[in-house]
Formats: structure tokens, C-alpha cells, sequence
């Protein structure tokens, strides 16, 4: 079993961020294992901003194409998937030399105020762009006049 806090990454006199020192010590606790797993490292950085009438979601996708996302929208929650077959061939002598992977990851994002009606998607370069619009409300709030 790993060590679950190591003596290099936690400096007592510099304190620490809210998220570093759990995410070392999940990975160092998961460094012995065959499958290693990095929590900063298997998904996709995704940021999301507020318009009066609509939100923006901004995903780095690099080397990704369009047909390996998959965009779904239920019940107020945006789900951004990518699923990646990559193969690697080479052949040497009188061998082959294969290298696979695959790879998926997911992201979902609740979006309150969100119509489902409308959403526009566009990939370029890397970064895929989601513009969801926002339910129109109605004020129904009645001005009460104080005498």
C-alpha cells in the first residue's frame, strides 16, 4: 500500500490548497496498483459562463473529432461525452507492433435556468463551444404601493 501522504508535497509552512492534498493522496494510495489512476489527468477541462439570456460552456477537446462526442441534455443537466479508440501500428522485420487504447470520459453540467430548445454546438481547434439558451420567465411579482 502507498504512502498516503508524502513527505515532499505537503509543506506544513505553506499550507495547502482545498483539492491538492486529497487528489496526491488518492493517487498515491492508487501508485501501487497495475491501473493507475490520476484524478487531473482523465478528463477534460471545461469552463461554463453566464449570459443574460444564455450560457456558454467551453470544453478543451484536443485531438479530438467531432463524431467521437456525444452531447445529451436532460432534465437541466448538459452531459459531454468522448469515447477514443486509438490504434497504433508499426510493422518491423517479421513482427507486428500494435498499440491500443481507449479512452472515455464524461463531464456533466447542471444548468438551472436552461431551455433544451436551441443548443448550438461548433468544434474548432480543440475547443468545443455549447451555447444553451435560457428559459424566457415571466415576472409574475405585483408591485405593492405602500400608502
Amino acid at each position: 500500500m502507498g504512502v498516503l501522504v508524502p513527505f515532499n508535497r505537503w509543506n506544513k509552512s505553506v499550507g495547502f490548497p482545498e483539492f491538492e492534498l486529497f487528489n496526491n493522496m488518492i493517487d498515491d494510495f492508487f501508485s501501487d496498483w497495475p491501473f493507475r489512476r490520476r484524478f487531473d489527468c482523465d478528463t477534460f477541462k471545461v469552463d461554463v459562463s453566464e449570459e443574460d439570456d444564455h450560457y456558454i460552456i467551453e470544453a478543451e477537446l484536443p485531438g479530438v473529432k467531432k463524431n467521437e462526442i456525444n452531447l445529451s441534455f436532460d432534465d437541466n443537466r448538459l452531459v459531454i461525452s468522448v469515447t477514443r479508440d486509438e490504434k497504433t501500428e508499426k510493422e518491423k522485420k517479421n513482427y507486428l507492433h500494435r498499440e491500443r487504447r481507449i479512452c472515455s470520459m464524461q463531464r456533466s453540467i447542471y444548468l438551472a435556468e436552461a431551455d433544451g430548445k436551441g443548443i448550438k454546438a461548433k468544434l474548432d481547434n480543440g475547443e468545443l463551444t455549447i451555447t444553451v439558451p435560457k428559459k424566457q420567465t415571466v415576472d409574475k411579482s405585483i408591485r405593492i404601493d405602500i400608502d
